[in-house]
């Protein structure tokens, strides 16, 4: 969505202002909230002693952020490495065998961290989506595909597919519907590339490269079949100029990003808060509001952490995996809203962009959604908290063409032709600001909890109505206004990049 019409300086200076100033009271609300709360009892499970040095609490409520930066932190780092020393030498003395040292090597990784008849339980799942692929049949792939999925994610298969691994650990659940579900989808694009490229013939040896691929295996991201076996085939891979530059400016950035989110979680506890409604309903209406906010841009703080350092690895490997998710800060369309990029993907070039086609009438896009949403569900596991979650974003993203096809109708569209470019731009960033709240509640209801939305809901929608919801509305469309001249700068940017190439 690139807008082309700039708005005069001033005027953007203007909501530059608004939007810092509102951020760093909302920010100073949120300090003193975690300061006054630091010692309460319904706080004393998750904010623990933190960083000697900075003298303060942490806030430990996020245990998957804690496990993985403290007591398997060694264990990442090490299985990591590893898989970076021998591609290295497999490399540099066979690199046409580089895709096996992959598979061997995440093998046994998986093998040494899950036991070996957890291993033995996905090679059976390869293997029966393999099968299936011989059949040419994409709707039997899909569905057999669906069927391994629901296997891991409900009772009572799951509970007795479980039972394969070996021995208890923090992180043991995490792991095995990671590293599950992410193997079912691999193999379930493994199956329908090769129903749609029947001349290739794949091999069960390609879906076990594929599968096995250890940096992608527990957390993703996922790519297409088509795609990684491309660019692991490549016999004697090269690096494009500046690349290894880009990489150490990546790996420096995770590095830094897992020390102010450390940082952070010294002084502000956003994710404690919302667990005690009573304290949190003291909050000002704009603390709370920046709490909301903060959740999510925490999640994507964490996704594009994980995606980030999983993906330096990669690139290492001469890969180009699917880039960290967009940042929440810069959503205001449901259309561009997604956590996990790669499973973003693979719904779109499976289901999603199959069913829906050009996603310009609205009955095609009514099933696709449904149908998109209906395997995320599944995905994510099926309870009443994601049933609601599903149905609340395949609305809104159902509800945006609803509204666009509205405004291309005849008398909203002849009103709006006879704006000027810059206003049209203006009343689009006001129902851009209110959507970018609406993806914010929807979400929050998973990420967070229903009873969190529901207060914060209330606060600004009803208690808090008119100054709070004005004032929000105000602030959220400043920062509208600004994400939309940054598009359009960027997009400036590539046509003239465009129009160079085509010069020379």
């Amino acid at each position: 969505m690139h807008i082309k019409t700039a708005l005069p300086a001033a005027e953007l200076g203007l909501y530059s202002l608004v939007l810092s100033g509102a951020l760093a009271y909302a920010g100073r609300g949120l300090l003193e909230a975690s300061q006054d709360g630091a010692h309460r009892k319904a706080f004393r499970e998750s904010i623990r002693p933190g960083w000697e040095y900075i003298g303060r609490k942490m806030d430990v409520a996020d245990f998957e952020w804690v496990m993985w930066f403290t007591s398997f932190r060694n264990i990442i780092v090490f299985a990591l490495s590893g898989h970076v020393l021998f591609a290295k030498l497999c490399t540099m003395v066979a690199p046409q065998l580089r895709s096996w040292m992959y598979a061997v090597y995440g093998a046994l990784a998986v093998m040494g961290t899950m036991g070996p008849w957890y291993l033995l339980l996905l090679l059976g799942h390869c293997l029966g989506l393999y099968v299936a692929s011989l059949s040419g049949q994409p709707w039997l792939c899909l569905g057999l595909g669906l069927a391994s999925l629901a296997s891991f994610k409900m009772d009572p298969l799951i509970s007795w597919q479980s039972g394969f691994v070996t021995g208890t650990f923090d992180l043991q659940e995490v792991l095995f519907h990671g590293g599950s579900g992410f193997t079912v989808l691999r193999c379930t694009s493994f199956a329908l590339e090769s129903c749609a490229h029947p001349d290739r013939r794949y091999s069960l040896a390609d879906l076990l490269k594929y599968n096995f691929y250890l940096p992608f295996f527990f957390f993703g991201p996922i790519m297409t079949f088509d795609r990684f076996h491309a660019q692991v085939s490549q016999a004697e891979p090269v690096r494009r100029e500046g690349e290894l530059w880009h990489i150490r400016a990546q790996a420096g950035l995770s590095v830094a990003a897992v020390m102010a989110v450390d940082i952070f979680f010294h002084f502000f506890y956003i994710l404690t808060i919302p667990s005690d409604l009573k304290f949190a309903n003291r909050l000002p209406d704009s603390a709370l509001a920046g709490l909301a906010y903060s959740n999510l841009v925490y999640d994507w703080v964490k996704a594009a952490i994980l995606f980030g350092v999983v993906n330096t690895v990669a690139c290492l490997d001469h890969l180009d995996p699917p880039q960290p998710p967009k940042c929440i800060t810069a959503l205001y369309v449901f259309a561009e809203t997604h956590f996990d990029r790669g499973i973003n993907d693979w719904l779109c070039k499976y289901v999603y962009d199959h069913v829906g086609g050009e996603h310009s009438a609205v009955i095609p896009e009514l099933a696709a959604t449904v149908a998109t949403f209906a395997i995320t569900t599944l995905w994510l596991g099926p309870c009443d908290i994601v049933y609601l979650w599903s149905f609340l974003n395949c609305f809104g993203l159902n509800f945006e063409l609803w509204v666009q096809k509205l405004a291309e109708w005849g008398p909203l569209a002849r009103i709006e032709a006879s704006l000027s470019v810059q206003m049209s731009r203006r009343v689009r960033a006001l129902f851009g600001a209110l959507n970018f709240w609406a993806i914010i509640m929807y979400n929050l209801v998973s990420l967070n909890s229903l009873e969190f939305t529901e207060l914060v809901a209330r606060r600004l929608l009803l208690t808090g109505f008119p100054q709070t919801t004005l004032a929000v509305l105000f602030v959220t469309y400043c920062g509208v206004q600004l994400v939309k001249e940054r598009e359009r700068t960027l997009a400036l940017e590539e046509e003239q990049r465009q129009d160079k190439e085509k010069l020379e």
